[in-house]
């Protein structure tokens, strides 16, 4: 089963720029969502992820995401819609102004949250590590435990997924449409699904101490990740991104 944050092949430009100037390039995007305040600039920075996304061969990747933020997104306009009272009266509870903040939040989730996935379907997450243990400094065991847990993301979803087709099996109904009693039975599946991580951590701390884990510095991997001039450019180009969202 494909996750979203699964890496995608490809020989494209974005796939040959060094990991860290990827994640520059997401922190770009994101700071300058952050810092954007009209439409144009939100809507276009959102479009630039879903561009790259579909030049790197991932565009399905972010659609999907997309799909679920949407839903979180009409959730927190409503709640904008409900609590923002300035401005004038539109229709009923609907304000100006908390019409055009509830918009905005739901440009910016939508901003923020695609462009780390559009670099994690990009990049190896072991290049991704090592990059920054190289490049940044960033010691071996902190960029261990945040690939390790992407990668533990699917494991955790089939996981996940066969639980709840054993209980399935045992006549709980998932399926229902009742939002509180969908809660409540995500419950059950809870405890075994912590029993089994727990597991699985053992196991993956077992086999790291084994194969000399404590032993790796910086300069243990095998593999360089020197910046070239491409990723000058981009870096560049991500200041010129950051200073255009600040003044738009």
């Amino acid at each position: 089963m494909l996750n979203v944050i699964d890496y995608v092949p490809g020989n494209t430009v974005l796939h040959r720029l060094n990991p860290v100037t990827k994640l520059a390039l997401a922190a770009a995007i994101i700071i300058a969502t952050v810092l954007a305040d009209g439409y144009a600039a939100l809507i276009g920075l959102l479009l630039l992820t879903l561009v790259l996304g579909i030049y790197a061969g991932s565009g399905s990747r972010l659609l999907s995401l997309l799909k679920v933020l949407v839903p979180v997104a009409v959730l927190m306009l409503v709640l904008q819609l409900a609590f923002v009272r300035r401005g004038e009266v539109i229709a009923l509870f609907i304000t100006t102004d908390g019409l055009v903040s509830g918009t905005k939040a739901c440009l910016r989730l939508l901003g923020v949250a695609l462009p780390l996935v559009l670099v994690l379907t990009v990049t190896k997450t072991t290049d991704l590590a090592n990059a920054c243990v190289e490049k940044l400094h960033i010691p071996y065991k902190y960029a261990f435990t945040f690939t390790t847990a992407l990668r533990f993301v699917p494991v955790f979803t089939q996981e996940m997924n066969a639980i709840m087709e054993a209980q399935t099996a045992r006549g709980v109904e998932f399926d229902t449409k009742n939002p509180v009693k969908k809660l409540l039975l995500m419950l059950p599946v809870c405890v075994p699904l912590l029993v089994t991580s727990v597991g699985k951590t053992d196991a993956t701390a077992l086999a790291a101490e084994q194969r000399g884990f404590y032993l790796r510095t910086r300069e243990s991997s095998y593999r360089r990740y020197p910046f070239r001039a491409r990723d000058v450019v981009v870096g560049v180009l991500c200041i010129l991104l950051i200073a255009a969202g600040a003044a738009l």
